[in-house]
């Protein structure tokens, strides 16, 4: 895998010939735009912070949306995705894959596309960031996407939502980019500012409430030259997610003892398990940033800034399954009283069960992001300014030291699906208040790694008496891995099956576990304490803790790519018209390395089997053109029009070719290391009504046309099953390039209203399709949000409305995973008590509303998830 470090040099010939080409051809007047550049503005109050933002947006020659630091302060946002979820065309979202949604936002997608597809910035350059949960670091789910679960809110000045991109603005986003603006010290206005906070955090769910805490000084010398700059933060919370789980839909065996009694289950597929879940989980994130920043001179600047945040998410997850698949095809028995409706075994009972108890106990699991960022800027003279940065980030997400143990259950099983409301499940003459025997045990480690190096040259030719204002031109070099390792999933060793399991000292699900899902959900069933796992694990001979023998290689792989990009621009304007017109030239070179079975030097000792690491390399080069033009009709009303080639390179785990295989759901997923990028030309058509102070009344419609764009399909394989012991033929889910199309609108409305009043209101509706008849994942046709304020000298108040509707997340254990309509409401409220403290209450989740899941139709329920409410109180001072 060293090859990745050791590749040589560029051949950069194609892209400079097509940027001189472009240069070349540059010979028509045009003019200048004054580009999007937010610095931290110390503003006062939610109605200043709303006219900051349409002020940087209304100035902007391209499709911006801004939120600037006060709107963030005042409003409920713990992270960077809270903070711009309720502007126009932003979708989050409280999971990056199958692991269903938790209590906080955790992926932002833009106009109805994939996380994947928008590119996350933080001052302009990648932030890499690593995920706690262990289905996003090995198999399917590990994508490009940034988890905004580790970026706190209490870091940005402001964040720029940027649709239409521009031949300066890295590549890689095909919907858009998210660029996060950081506080520096020379932004301030005093020469000494003290900030902080203290607040508690309860959830009704957990009923625990945990401490928040953040600060932050900053200094700078009279002169405005010098300046430092630290933050720091610790934010602990306490998850419970009370859930019921249907982990994928298995066709009913044809030679099976149950079609032999009825031939009409033929064909129809069954529920493979139906699980009371109990998730658990304390999560502390820790952390914080600097800013050194140097102006020696006029028109001179340094500045070298970083940023480190860890996130511990140790977490219990118990499981009572139902297993009505097996019980049919693996137990061969005949299910009673079968009822099919739209091809589905929807409600049966069986005179014994299949099922299990998953108990899943994981104390280390986490993840960590930092960068370190060294820019800097000279004004060579009038005309010529040249700036640059170089810097290096790094993330990793991890899961080591997990115990997985499951017990056998008894007596029958009885199982009724009720579409969109939980499932109804009981064990007839079983007992679900104490353990059973052994059914299995495992765990192991688990570990993802993504770093990028880069550095990067601009350089801006002011233009005087000319259409032409500016000519922007630069380079960029990145370098740029990402690692997914298993080296360890053990199973059941020398005495796993006869040993005593773990012990128990009676505890039991929550007495209201389920109370918010609705349905008739049981809760009279047993749990272990998580320590109790970790030592029954950690005795030998109970775990094959073997490096070699369980070294899990289907799981694995390495992307790396390296890119070397040029690019020009021209801003251009006139009295009344602005904009800018490029291209970006960019050469990608991937090596992909992944484990193939056999070989005639292959691997041994591994009992997944011999295995060869092999290396796949491929270059492509992509020409991007851009172009954003702004009319200014009257001094309040702007027309906006855009067209711009984009792309976005697919998800690792898309490209990582590995394998990985669920044994009990005989399931799996796979990859495509010849995927092509994810190409599009875009188009954006708008207007904006600036009719009043802090108003605005705006329209826009957008086009993408997927030239290239990854889509999920299912096939089968034959595989070793590890749990069997023999080779088994499981369903696997792969990716594959197709066309498609997404087009929309976008529709905002804010306004202050009488008194101390005010409002903003935004819809956005898109239509994404995928050519071959396909959906687009993450796809929501409508979003919208409503959002009320008050505020006054001493008194400010917000209520928070946002709906999103259906989309597809993604395919899971060989079923789609589709995500319902959802609303949320979220409240803040804040009374300042003097000029130095404000009191403070933000509530999220307010209407505790149920995440719903389903795969190819209503009748196929997926998954039904409670989080709870989460309340903050607290106190926030300033010197």
């Amino acid at each position: 895998m060293n090859e990745l470090m050791a590749r040589q040099q560029y051949k950069r010939t194609a892209i400079a010939v097509g940027v001189a080409v472009f240069l070349i051809g540059l010979g028509s007047p045009v003019m200048a735009q004054e580009q999007v550049e937010p610095q931290t503005v110390v503003v006062t109050g939610v109605r200043a912070a709303l006219e900051q933002s349409l002020r940087q947006k209304r100035n902007a020659d391209s499709v911006v949306e801004v939120v600037t630091a006060e709107d963030i302060g005042k409003m409920p946002d713990k992270n960077v995705a809270d903070a711009i979820q309720r502007l126009p065309g932003v979708n989050t979202q409280s999971s990056a894959g199958g692991e269903g949604g938790f209590g906080e936002n955790d992926r932002v997608s833009l106009r109805g596309t994939s996380p994947s597809l928008q590119q996350t910035l933080f001052n302009g350059h990648a932030i890499s960031t690593g995920d706690w949960y262990v289905l996003n670091q090995i198999g399917g789910n590990v994508g490009r996407s940034s988890s905004f679960s580790l970026l706190p809110s209490e870091l940005v000045g402001s964040i720029v939502v940027q649709k239409s991109p521009t031949a300066d603005l890295v590549e890689g986003g095909v919907s858009g980019a998210i660029n996060v603006i950081t506080r520096r010290p020379l932004d301030f206005r005093k020469p000494l500012t003290v900030e902080g906070s203290i607040q508690a955090n309860y959830n009704d769910l957990s009923s625990k409430a945990e401490p928040h805490l953040s600060g932050l000084v900053s200094w700078k010398n009279e002169a405005s030259t010098f300046g430092v700059l630290l933050q720091g933060f610790s934010e602990k919370a306490s998850v419970r997610r009370d859930g019921q789980e249907i982990l994928g839909y298995t066709p009913i065996s044809p030679t099976s003892a149950a079609v032999a009694a009825n031939p009409a289950l033929r064909g129809v597929v069954v529920p493979t398990f139906i699980g009371a879940a109990l998730f658990e989980q304390t999560k502390k994130r820790q952390g914080g940033a600097f800013d050194i920043e140097l102006r020696p001179q006029r028109g001179t600047s340094i500045d070298l800034n970083g940023f480190y945040s860890k996130l511990d998410a140790p977490h219990q997850n118990t499981n009572w399954l139902a297993a009505p698949a097996n019980s049919i095809n693996s137990m061969n028995l005949v299910p009673q009283n079968p009822v099919i409706k739209n091809g589905t075994l929807v409600g049966a009972a069986f005179t014994r069960n299949a099922g299990e108890v998953d108990n899943i106990y994981r104390p280390d699991a986490g993840g960590e992001s930092w960068y370190l960022d060294l820019n800097g800027k000279h004004k060579v003279n009038d005309q010529l300014t040249l700036s640059g940065k170089i810097g290096k980030t790094h993330g990793v997400g991890w899961d080591r030291d997990d115990v997985y143990y499951q017990n056998n259950v008894d007596g029958g099983m009885v199982y009724a699906l009720n579409g969109l409301s939980p499932a109804s499940v009981s064990y007839p003459g079983g007992n679900t208040a104490s353990p059973g025997s052994t059914a299995w045990a495992g765990g192991g480690e688990s570990q993802s790694v993504d770093q990028e190096k880069y550095a990067q040259l601009d350089g801006e030719w002011r233009m005087q008496d000319s259409m032409i204002s500016a000519i922007r031109f630069g380079a960029r070099w990145t370098d740029h891995t990402r690692t997914a390792e298993h080296p360890l999933e053990t199973r059941p060793g020398a005495t796993g099956f006869t040993a005593p399991g773990p012990a128990w000292n009676g505890q039991m699900y929550p007495g209201d576990f389920g109370k918010d899902l609705g349905g008739n959900i049981l809760n009279n069933y047993f749990k272990y304490d998580g320590a109790a796992l970790g030592a029954w694990g950690a005795v030998p001979g109970n775990r094959l803790l073997d490096y070699t023998l369980r070294h899990n290689w289907m799981n694995e792989f390495q992307v790396g790519e390296k890119t070397a990009a040029l690019y020009a621009m021209a801003d251009f304007g006139a009295d009344n018209w602005s904009g800018n017109i490029g291209l970006r030239a960019v050469e990608t070179r991937q090596t992909t390395i992944v484990n193939l079975p056999g070989g005639p030097s292959a691997i041994t000792g591994s009992a997944f089997g011999p295995y060869t690491p092999t290396t796949f390399k491929r270059t492509y080069t992509d020409y991007l053109p851009s172009a954003n033009l702004k009319y200014d009709v009257s001094p309040t009303l702007v027309l906006r029009t855009a067209l711009a080639k984009t792309i976005a390179r697919p998800d690792y785990s898309a490209l990582g070719g590995s394998v990985s295989l669920n044994d009990d759901a005989l399931s799996g997923s796979g990859g495509n290391v010849n995927l092509d990028p994810v190409r599009s030309v875009n188009f954006d058509v708008g207007a904006e009504w600036y009719y009043a102070p802090k108003a605005l009344l705006s329209a826009g419609f957008f086009y993408m046309d997927f030239r290239s764009i990854v889509a999920q399909g299912t096939s089968t394989g034959t595989y070793f099953n590890n749990k069997r012991n023999t080779q088994t033929q499981y369903q696997i889910t792969s990716p594959y390039n197709t066309t498609g199309s997404n087009k929309g609108i976008e529709l905002s409305w804010q306004q202050p209203l009488w008194e101390n009043f005010g409002t903003l209101v935004n819809y956005t509706h898109a239509d994404g399709k995928l050519d071959d008849g396909g959906e687009l994942l993450n796809s929501s046709r409508n979003t919208w949000n409503v959002t009320g304020y008050f505020e006054n000298e001493r008194f400010s108040a917000r209520l928070a409305y946002n709906y999103r509707s259906k989309y597809k997340a993604g395919v899971d254990r060989g079923a789609s995973q589709h995500v319902d309509s959802m609303p949320s409401l979220a409240a803040s409220v804040n009374v300042k008590l003097n000029e130095r403290f404000t009191l403070t209450f933000d509530a999220l989740n307010l209407t505790n509303e149920t995440i719903k899941m389903y795969a190819e139709n209503e009748d196929r329920p997926r998954a039904f998830y409670s989080n709870g409410r989460t309340f903050y109180v607290g106190i926030r001072g300033k010197l």
